[in-house]
């Protein structure tokens, strides 16, 4: 129960197509095994119920979970979301933002990418971390406590071929030192999980779309990178990374990156 009686906000609690269970799912279940009440936010309100009905099967009453709309490409949604959250349990004690996209977004190459896919790759992965912040901070503030999590990758420090994935995992480090530094006086706590190669629909399943290949083909191109038993990671080593730091086992950590990424960043450089 090591998140008992928390509140948690994840974005993108629900999930995208394809096999297996994806990262803010894994989470929502996590923390509500952990004792967490968990508002599942996600644009696509079906699959947030869904990830409900799985926090009610998993978490067996140590806590639960309801879901909401809610689209990171706006600003009045992210403010509604948190306004919601707030008014409905009196508190948010972490704010979780698993939003992110690539190839899906239509990332592409230096010499290839558009305006127009720069653009919604950089408001989906971090412009929405930006201002759910915004609005989440000052009730953190006046409570004088809080946990600001946000996934970026190990993109933002491996080579990587996709101009705009890379650049903004990259920033979301920055940003979230910037709000540990800045909001440390006030309680508030802020990390960032980079995971590595991961076994979930958004990392597989879209590039076996993308490149015309099976599943099983993708999962083995990418097991076989991985030093750590040449396989990939999965959804809840995600969750349990987002779990520790969410709870009060990470009290003195802040401005944090933490990797979960089976060896690769060993192999930088």
């Amino acid at each position: 129960m090591r998140l008992k009686d928390k509140i948690a906000v994840i974005i993108g609690a629900g999930q995208g197509p394809g096999t297996g269970m994806g990262n803010g799912r894994a989470t929502a279940i996590r923390f509500a095994q952990e004792g967490a009440t968990v508002l599942c936010a996600d644009r696509d309100l079906k699959s947030a119920e869904e990830t409900v009905a799985w926090v009610a099967k998993e978490a067996k009453g140590a806590g639960k979970a309801a879901a909401l709309e809610a689209d990171v490409m706006t600003e009045a949604s992210m403010q509604a979301m948190v306004k919601h959250a707030a008014d409905t349990y009196g508190r948010i004690d972490v704010l979780h933002y698993n939003v992110g996209v690539s190839l899906g977004g239509g990332d592409a190459s230096p010499t290839e990418i558009t305006v127009e896919a720069f653009d919604r790759v950089v408001a989906i992965n971090l412009r929405g971390m930006v201002l759910a912040a915004k609005h989440a901070l000052p009730v953190m503030r006046k409570q004088q406590s809080g946990v600001i999590l946000g996934i970026s990758s190990v993109a933002a420090w491996e080579v990587y071929p996709y101009v705009t994935y890379k650049a903004t995992k990259a920033a979301m480090v920055a940003y979230i030192q910037q709000l540990a530094i800045h909001n440390a006086e006030h309680g508030v706590r802020a990390n960032v999980i980079l995971p590595g190669l991961m076994d979930t629909p958004m990392a597989v399943d879209t590039r076996a779309r993308h490149a015309g290949k099976t599943r099983d083909e993708i999962a083995a191109a990418r097991d076989a990178k991985v030093p750590l038993r040449r396989k990939m990671g999965t959804a809840w080593d995600v969750a349990n990374a987002a779990l520790f730091l969410a709870s009060d086992e990470a009290n003195f950590i802040t401005g944090v990156s933490l990797p979960v990424d089976g060896g690769a960043l060993v192999n930088v450089g």
